[in-house]
């Protein structure tokens, strides 16, 4: 796969505006990005902008702390395949699972997964800078058990984003069969083919342009 098709172009900051989110769209068609992420409420236009293209529209779900309920988390998935989502970047729930609650854990992941028909993904992001090694083990597992497509490392807006150590323990976790995203602090090439060699098959990032642009000046230079 290129490497600009590991990346969903993201800008999911509250006060993004409508002329930023059609200049991050603009970019993703002229990079041929994997996908756009942007928050709910620029879906229907994500859409209507990327028809005819195959850069997806990808959006956020219980963003960003995973602490709303379960019903509401599958009324946003719903809505937002309804408005042309590809792909869903659903928040776990972080406290039901260090309070142990693992079943109530696995059923709010189920709820979005039985929320959208396929071929739309469910990606679950666990939020890693907020858990111990065995939670990230627990959560990568949890999300597999329930059907979802894709682990996803981190929301971009706690303490911490994407390490190479828990983009590989992930993997560990969830075998081939299920896709990992490291999102959050991915900068530059360097990073990105850390994350790639450690079993990260999507990247989501808002320096995709600046990442493909400096790896070009590099090969233009040699």
């Amino acid at each position: 796969m290129k490497i600009n098709k590991y990346f969903d172009h993201t800008l999911l900051k509250p006060d993004a505006t409508r002329e930023q989110i059609l200049e991050l769209i603009q970019e993703a068609k002229e990079y041929d990005f994997m996908s756009v992420c942007v928050n709910p409420t620029w879906v229907t236009l994500a859409r209507k902008e990327l028809n005819g293209t195959d850069v997806k529209v990808c959006t956020v779900i219980g963003f960003p702390l995973g602490a709303t309920t379960s019903a509401s988390k599958a009324f946003e998935a719903a809505e937002a395949q309804k408005n042309g989502a590809d792909e869903i970047d659903m928040v776990l729930n972080i406290g039901l699972l260090k309070s142990g609650e693992l079943d109530a854990v696995k059923e709010d992941i189920k709820a979005v997964v039985a929320a959208v028909s396929k071929p739309t993904l469910v990606k679950v992001i666990i939020e890693t800078c907020l858990l111990s090694d065995t939670e990230k083990e627990i959560a990568s597992r949890l999300t597999k058990e329930a059907g979802a497509d894709f682990v996803k490392t981190s929301t971009g807006f706690s303490t911490g984003g994407a390490t190479a150590s828990d983009v590989k323990l992930i993997r560990l976790n969830v075998g081939s069969d299920v896709g990992v995203k490291a999102s959050g602090g991915v900068k530059n090439m360097s990073d990105v083919k850390k994350m790639i060699a450690a079993g990260a098959t999507r990247i989501g990032t808002s320096s995709g342009v600046k990442i493909i642009s400096d790896q070009k000046v590099t090969e233009d230079t040699y």
